[in-house]
């Protein structure tokens, strides 16, 4: 492709901001963040034998304690509340569909409840559309199987995805080929393997047509394993028995984008009004409107930063009389989570400088002045902290950081100690342009604020860090272990007893065939198609077809990926087994995964893939730079290399990218594993439909 052609693609992704600052009267004083409610048991749990041996079996391959059936009601509804607006320091009204049960404050409905087992539970959650069935303004409507369009459509039908949980993608269990139909209630049966890994996940709707619409009005929530294994001389154990809730609180902290608008009215019946905006982009409601989300004007490139919305933190918009409460020298275990549609989080904390951000004293913060306020707010030196997990999964050792970088769908376990008191900022750093989705340019954003009482002070905080775990230890482990992890802790703070997943080896993969991927967007023509191939070039790419299977997995084996986009970044996401990355590879050829290495390619570090090299996920940033920055002969492409293996489940399930109006839009595909001796035949027949409730439920 031409530089030119190149450049004109390149002026989609134009963006602006808008606004000011300053400050108003004075407010009471600052409630706090809390954790989002527990989903709870609608009836009582069915017990399960409890085993009684003096250690619980460990991970992985033996059979742990279970605790017992949860069974979960889960409602999809309308709700109506608000929701607070930094740039006019005020409460927008808004009307959003949400999950909501038992447990859930109605108060503050837009963060969703957390659901919680243990590896072993069968998690039962009955999934009950009560979104109004009928016609919609600018919605085609619920079609079936092969009928369904890669164009945003159904936004009243859903599904439910566990997304990272290693079960079955098939029947009723985590089987995103589904529709669940308004009106319509259906149990998923999710069975936990009693070898599963503790960790931090997520669930979301994930109905093809209307995944971003849904996720993007808060319709997202944090799924919890929660492990008692340990250690022992032969298996490794859960890192919760190393870092007990009783001596490491935890934090869970869901990250959102709800990107709600108001509407001017309709040019004719059954059509919606345009956005207000002002004349630089920005989203406003007038007096009387209420905000809501009903089409897929609200996404796409620059769409975000320009309308004006703030990230939410456990369904709350940043507003100095909110903020969580922590203490000095508390070691606290953050489970972070990115549960929006498109944009990049760069996770920092900064002291507030002395005098600024008083509690009880409102700001009004504006788009355009984030990065001056902050400047004038917050101090200089970041607070490091220690990523242990990556998307829910124990990573081999600690890695210090001052910035960790959340796509779409990511998590990252941190342990997190602030060693001053006072209040601190929570930050949206800046990041280089090459670094976030669709390449703009978007200056830092506050999140939140954290009031740190006085405690005890601390002077290092990664040897601080590095010396509680060496004492937990101590304390914590089994005598028959307690030495090989104490050690390994002390020498690069490793977590080598705790690992879910042994390491792919090259003679793993040997002879099992391997697969490519590339992520496209064609422009070329009167409509974008967002596309997904098999190779390493545009010559096979292709939108999402729910009738055509575009991969064959063999069940047991591990096998090579190479991914490659070859326009603009996307984030990979893949269903069921997790993969390990091998390298990251830059234009100019060097690997960017190791630890330390620097990622300037584009003219600016990009502090998001140096130490990924051996780190388990399963969602992971696929970069594609504009050539005309680079220099001449080089083509702005990465190429990441993994390994995984499709371990237990046989079945059909998707891989998509996870900006979520691109997945709508058709970058996803469907794989399957099957017995190895079936690998081959890569088309599907006939869709196999299903009743559920009176709806087509599509497999």
């Amino acid at each position: 492709m031409s530089r030119g052609g190149w450049m004109a693609r390149a002026r989609i992704f134009a963006c602006v901001f808008g606004g000011s600052l300053g400050s108003i009267a004075a407010l009471p004083a600052a409630a706090e963040i809390l954790n989002p409610p527990v989903l709870q048991d609608e009836r009582a749990a069915v017990a399960k034998p409890i085993l009684t041996e003096e250690a619980p079996a460990p991970l992985p391959g033996n059979t742990a304690p279970a605790r017992g059936d949860r069974l979960l009601d889960l409602k999809i509804q309308y709700i109506d509340n608000q929701i607070y607006n930094p740039s006019t320091g005020g409460y927008d009204k808004v009307h959003l569909r949400g999950y909501t049960g038992k447990g859930v404050d109605p108060a503050a409905p837009y963060v969703s409840p957390t659901i919680e087992a243990v590896p072993g539970d069968t998690v039962r959650i009955t999934l009950d559309n009560q979104l109004p069935a009928g016609p919609q303004p600018g919605d085609p409507g619920c079609m079936p199987g092969g009928q369904m369009p890669d164009i945003p459509h159904c936004f009243n039908g859903t599904n439910l995805h566990t997304h990272g949980l290693w079960v079955s993608p098939t029947g009723n269990s985590d089987n995103v080929l589904l529709s669940i139909n308004p009106q319509t209630k259906f149990t998923y049966e999710y069975n936990i393997p009693s070898d599963h890994p503790s960790g931090t996940f997520w669930y979301h709707t994930h109905r093809h047509g209307s995944t971003a619409l849904q996720v993007s009005s808060g319709m997202a929530g944090a799924l919890i394993i929660r492990g008692n294994r340990p250690p022992t001389p032969t298996a490794h154990g859960d890192l919760d028995t190393l870092i007990p809730t009783s001596a490491i609180p935890e934090r869970v902290l869901v990250m959102q984008q709800i990107q709600y608008a108001c509407r001017g009215p309709a040019a004719k019946p059954g059509d919606l009004g345009p956005i207000k905006q002002n004349i630089k982009g920005s989203y406003f409601c007038d007096p009387g409107d209420v905000g809501g989300i009903e089409a897929y004007d609200q996404f796409g490139p620059g769409t975000w930063p320009a309308s004006g919305r703030y990230t939410s933190l456990n369904g709350k918009v940043f507003n100095p009389d909110d903020a969580m409460k922590a203490t000095q020298g508390q070691i606290e275990r953050w489970r972070v989570i990115h549960a929006g549609v498109r944009d990049t989080i760069s996770l920092q904390f900064f002291k507030v400088l002395d005098g600024k951000l008083k509690p009880g004293v409102k700001t009004l913060l504006r788009a355009d002045a984030t990065a001056s306020f902050m400047k004038d707010t917050c101090d200089t030196k970041p607070v490091p902290y220690a990523l242990v997990a990556a998307d829910g999964l124990t990573m081999a050792a600690a890695q210090m950081t001052t910035l960790a970088t959340f796509q779409p769908g990511y998590r990252f376990d941190a342990l997190v100690v602030f060693p001053q008191a006072g209040r601190y900022c929570v930050i949206d750093s800046s990041a280089p342009k090459s670094g976030v989705v669709n390449g703009l340019d978007v200056g830092p954003r506050l999140l939140g604020l954290v009031d740190v009482a006085p405690g005890k002070p601390v002077d290092n905080v990664e040897t601080y860090i590095n010396g509680k775990l060496v004492a937990l230890a101590e304390t914590n482990m089994p005598a028959n272990v307690k030495a090989t992890v104490v050690a390994d802790l002390k020498t690069g703070m490793k977590f080598t007893s705790f690992t879910p997943h042994p390491d792919i080896t090259d003679e793993e993969v040997k002879g099992n065939g391997t697969q490519e991927l590339t992520f496209f967007i064609d422009t070329s023509g009167p409509d974008v198609k967002f596309e997904v191939g098999n190779t390493l070039n545009t010559a096979d790419v292709k939108p999402y077809d729910p009738t055509r299977i575009d991969r064959q997995l063999p069940l047991g084996k591990a096998q090579v990926w190479t991914l490659q986009s070859h326009f603009v970044s996307h984030p990979f996401h893949i269903h069921v087994n997790p993969f390990q990355i091998i390298s990251i590879i830059d234009p100019l050829g060097k690997d960017v995964s190791a630890p330390g290495a620097i990622d300037d390619v584009a003219g600016s570090p990009d502090p998001q893939y140096p130490g990924l090299k051996g780190v388990w996920k399963d969602t992971l940033w696929i970069k594609s730079l504009i050539p005309q920055n680079l220099p001449t002969g080089f083509s702005g492409i990465y190429t990441i290399t993994l390994r995984t293996r499709y371990e237990r489940y046989i079945g059909e399930y998707v891989l998509h990218c996870h900006i979520l109006d691109h997945e709508d839009q058709g970058m996803m595909q469907n794989v399957a594993v099957v017995l190895p001796d079936q690998v081959g035949d890569t088309t599907r027949g006939e869709a196999m439909q299903m009743d559920v409730g009176g709806h087509d439920a599509l497999k």
